[in-house]
């Protein structure tokens, strides 16, 4: 076989290697038959391909491997969409990353409506690390409440409570000397799972609507001094900050070995 076996990967891992969607979306993509292997529809997840040899195309589109891997933390602004397209024209954060030399995709996601730390990478190996529920990397959130929960309310968070999807439960939760409204305050809360609006259920559920929300730590790797719509490349140290399945860490600072990026020009 002149196909070099040793050198065959599986056609998910090419696609979400390539920067193009996660390896998750990648098998979605199989399955609808989005996906050609030298001129041939696929719906196998299993099939391997030649990276230097095979044409693979996603919907039409052909696709190279990427010889870069980026790494970015960005602090998503509310009111962007974590996405890299949108149908209806409304901002998402590929608004902010037109000048990147090669194209990444978002780690998870952040809500509309949610502020904060999100990671995009064209690595998908680094991104399903970071993205499988198995991996169980905590994610830190500040969240204002319209009120204030008792700590009996705050222990039912750390118990588990029932929301949609099932039970949920946080591995801390504090209150934060953050604002001077007696009617408002604000609290730390940490989860290792990511289901959508997760948060935002889980206090509603002990009686309190969340104001405001912002994430500001994925593993130990922290937002730090950026600013809404600003990322940074991550090297080494930013990459295992990210991976970590601790969350407690006394620094507060960012550290992830370049400086900030503002983007987009064009829209605030």
């Amino acid at each position: 076989m002149d196909r070099n076996i040793d050198k065959l990967i599986r056609l998910n891992k090419f696609i979400a290697d390539s920067g193009i969607t996660s390896r998750r979306r990648a098998d979605d993509l199989i399955r609808e038959g989005s996906v050609q292997v030298n001129g041939h529809t696929v719906k196998e997840l299993g099939v391997r391909v030649h990276p230097g040899k095979d044409r693979i195309t996603v919907e039409g589109k052909l696709v190279r491997p990427a010889n870069q891997r980026l790494y970015v933390a960005f602090y998503k602004p509310e009111n962007v969409l974590t996405s890299m397209s949108d149908p209806h024209g409304r901002p998402t954060v590929k608004d902010y990353m037109e000048e990147l030399p090669v194209r990444v995709y978002p780690v998870g996601r952040l809500d509309w409506d949610t502020e904060g730390l999100l990671l995009l990478t064209n690595d998908g190996e680094f991104a399903q690390k970071v993205a499988h529920p198995r991996a169980a990397i905590p994610k830190t959130y500040l969240a204002k409440l319209n009120g204030v929960p008792t700590r009996e309310q705050l222990d039912k968070l750390l118990r588990g409570v029932s929301i949609p999807g099932g039970k949920a439960s946080a591995i801390h939760v504090s209150r934060v000397p953050l604002g001077t409204s007696q009617q408002y305050a604000w609290y730390k809360i940490i989860i290792n799972e990511g289901r959508n609006r997760q948060v935002r259920k889980m206090f509603e559920k002990i009686g309190y609507d969340v104001k405001k929300l912002k994430r500001v730590a994925i593993g130990k790797l922290e937002i730090g001094h950026l600013k809404k719509g600003q990322y940074v490349f991550l090297g080494p140290k930013g990459i295992e900050e990210a991976l970590s399945s601790e969350w407690e860490r006394p620094s507060k600072k960012f550290r992830p070995g370049s400086r900030p990026t503002n983007r987009p020009k064009g829209r605030r």
